[in-house]
């Protein structure tokens, strides 16, 4: 068994990620409009066909503006402004998306080491320096996110529409909520949530590491209980974050299921990037304690959180749409309308393949099947994080160009590099732990 040694071909592979997005990002944003003549002579330019519909009607016919989500609003606000402001929001919502998502990726992997700790399950613990390793991308993943908040907050852009004062003069809806959406406290918030994070990791990161050189089993227990109660901070927090990060970009619509829907997405892709991490390392020969069982139980979870997420999606649009309140309904409607194929396709990639897929047993042992699948589970959750920002950030007026394109790359090239650095600080087997050789001679038997 070797450790494993962060290779020349990933930091390299890495930096002509970020590199290329970069330009992309740098593109976007050089071409964003400056002042409403600049985004007048853009929409000119702009066949109907390039933004996905006939905007006019979309913001005037309904009586509900996308960026501004009312109809009084929109008495305020004239067409060409509020066209800017959403050209002006593109680039921006173009790296919030991929920020967003890869920080999630990170958090999703945290909440489940901490319920293979608080579990004490045995099958996992060969996996347990991977995780550490997607985990330690949580803190500079959530700086990253933390600097695009700030400069919302600074009207750098018109992302958070209630952080503008002159909207919430003239929005009883976002009045009402000024007690909870306010930038001092949104900011205080985000600090308690990421500190509660980056704590549970760098504590239990610690003991991990002590464990290795102590086989006192007073480590293991100390372990489960700081896992344990982390996952009740986890829970509050991952929902609370849920509202403030991503909810509110459409202050007035609201979700009970939103929570639980945002954390069965980072929960699936989280497990997904372990498994394609867990298959590169072990075709590098830098696993040999991990067998195709582990695998499997990997793929077993990327089957059953998909269809988890499914139940949600489904739940939350169905009673939505089923009650046909005006307010909440809106939310659909815009992502029919203007987002149709990416709204159903996302199912179609989120819960239609892995289905049919993953339901063989033995498929979920092949490491070719095992990785096509996850490569489409991670696109199709990237496209969930687009549709939930998109759609209130710049309307119908989206697309997929060079800054969509750089972003995702920038923030993967970032992803990739920290992730792999993080797992080459640590020995790549734990020891120590009372189960570690169950997990070792784990084996999954199929009675069928």
């Amino acid at each position: 068994m070797k450790d494993y040694k962060l290779s020349k071909q990933i930091k390299r592979f890495s930096l002509i990620l970020i590199i290329l997005g970069a330009i992309g990002i740098a593109f976007g944003f050089y071409s964003a409009p400056s002042n409403i003549d600049e985004s007048k002579e853009i929409l000119a330019n702009m066949s109907q066909d390039d933004y996905g519909g006939e905007y006019v009607d979309d913001v005037h016919g309904g009586g509900y503006n996308q960026e501004f989500g009312y109809e009084a609003l929109s008495h305020h606000y004239d067409h060409d402004k509020h066209v800017f402001y959403q050209l002006q929001n593109k680039p921006w919502a173009a790296i919030y998306v991929p920020a967003l998502f890869f920080m999630m990726i990170s958090l999703g992997v945290l909440a489940f080491y901490a319920i293979q700790r608080a579990s004490q399950a045995g099958w996992s613990i060969v996996l347990y320096r991977l995780m550490e390793g997607v985990t330690g991308y949580l803190l500079p993943g959530s700086i990253l996110v933390i600097i695009i908040l700030v400069f919302s907050a600074l009207k750098f852009n018109h992302l958070f529409i209630w952080m503008d004062p002159e909207v919430v003069a003239y929005d009883e809806i976002i009045r009402n909520k000024v007690g909870y959406l306010n930038i001092p406290f949104f900011f205080a918030r985000a600090i308690i949530y990421i500190t509660g994070w980056v704590l549970y990791r760098n504590i239990t990161r610690r003991l991990s590491l002590k464990q290795d050189t102590n086989n006192d089993v007073s480590v293991h227990k100390k372990l489960f209980k700081f896992s344990a109660g982390f996952l009740v901070f986890f829970l509050i927090s991952e929902s609370m974050m849920s509202w403030d990060w991503i909810m509110s970009i459409d202050p007035h619509w609201f979700s009970t299921l939103f929570g639980w829907y945002v954390f069965a997405g980072m929960f699936v892709s989280g497990i997904t990037t372990l498994a394609l991490i867990t298959i590169y390392l072990k075709s590098q020969d830098y696993l040999d304690f991990v067998n195709e069982s582990h695998i499997h139980d990997l793929a077993k979870f990327m089957f059953g959180v998909s269809v988890f997420w499914a139940y949600l999606w489904f739940s939350q649009f169905m009673l939505i749409w089923y009650s046909n309140i005006p307010e909440e309904v809106t939310y659909f409607i815009t992502r029919i309308e203007d987002y149709n194929l990416l709204f159903f396709g996302m199912v179609v990639l989120n819960l239609i393949f892995p289905l049919i897929v993953l339901m063989n047993s033995d498929f979920k042992k092949t490491n070719f099947i095992v990785i096509l699948t996850g490569i489409v589970i991670v696109i199709g959750h990237y496209l969930d994080v687009y549709n939930m920002i998109m759609p209130s950030a710049v309307g119908d007026m989206w697309s997929f160009g060079a800054t969509e394109i750089g972003g995702f790359l920038f923030f993967l090239g970032i992803f990739i590099y920290v992730v792999f650095k993080e797992i080459s600080k640590a020995p790549i087997m734990v020891k120590g732990d009372p189960y570690v050789v169950e997990s070792k001679t784990f084996q999954y038997y199929n009675l069928d």
